[in-house]
């Protein structure tokens, strides 16, 4: 099985509450990193290693999800609108068509994460498939990551990464003298990022009032049929609008490590 055929469900229905400053008119999944939607820059790091099927669980505003990729090249692209015929042809071309295939699946939107990928089941066909949250970027080997699961032989395997600390740490001595302060530092632990692959075995775990991180990772772990990976690498959840301004910041900066596919030939993404 190549990675082509392996499909990418996406989460994409969650309000983003806490991100209410850039949520409250559109979709979690389409607020921007540079000029792109975050979706989007997820989407690209799975085609990097040649996945090029996707499965986007749409909810909470899923229609402008809809619209931003049925009007893909427009949007990207200076166009030539004839009025009169309602023809339209775009006039650069700097941004192409992605050689994607896209599900848009509407799957509610109160549903859970667990219930979002239980409604998908029918369009999920490969025994293995890939899965991750609508507001994550990573630079994780996907090719890696399925082949650790491949040898492991388990229902769902889950990507652990560093996260960094909120706040800045201090290092004491003796009489309370700091000796050392670090700025939000990476922490040893891990949590879950998404970037999973599941055997198609965890839609017997699922029903459409399934939390994924709660009841069915936990019955999962009884079992033993969940593995961690654990990436060592570049991480970043776009949770809160402070996150938002740091990622865009970091784009400003050009320290962009997820954006994998700048190293596969053009220098820069389009």
């Amino acid at each position: 099985m190549t990675l082509q055929e392996i499909p990418v469900v996406i989460l994409c229905g969650g309000k983003g509450t806490r991100l209410r400053e850039e949520t409250e008119y559109r979709p979690k999944p389409l607020v921007e990193v540079g000029d792109k939607p975050i979706l989007w820059h997820i989407m690209k790091g799975y085609a990097h290693h040649g996945c090029r099927r996707f499965v986007l669980c749409l909810g909470y505003r899923g229609k402008q999800i809809k619209e931003y990729f049925l009007n893909y090249e427009f949007m990207n692209n200076d166009f030539c609108l004839d009025i009169r015929s309602k023809e339209a042809s775009v006039m650069n071309g700097r941004t192409p068509p992605e050689d994607w295939t896209i599900v848009f699946a509407d799957t509610g939107s109160e549903c859970p994460t667990g219930g979002r990928i239980k409604k998908v089941e029918k369009y999920v066909r490969p025994s293995v498939f890939f899965a991750t949250y609508g507001d994550g970027v990573s630079d994780v080997n996907v090719a890696s990551l399925l082949d650790f699961d491949i040898q492991h032989g388990k229902i769902a395997t889950i990507t652990g990464f560093h996260p960094r600390s909120k706040y800045g740490q201090l290092q004491t001595g003796r009489n309370g003298r700091i000796t050392g302060f670090y700025e939000k530092p990476r922490l040893r632990d891990y949590v879950n990022g998404g970037f999973f692959v599941f055997s198609r075995e965890i839609f017997s775990y699922l029903n459409e009032q399934s939390v994924l991180e709660e009841e069915v990772f936990e019955q999962l772990v009884q079992e033993q049929q969940m593995v961690l990976y654990q990436h060592e690498g570049f991480w970043f959840a776009m949770d809160t609008y402070k996150d938002y301004l740091e990622i865009n910041a970091m784009m400003e900066r050009e320290e962009t490590p997820w954006m994998i596919w700048r190293e596969s030939g053009n220098g820069k993404a389009r």
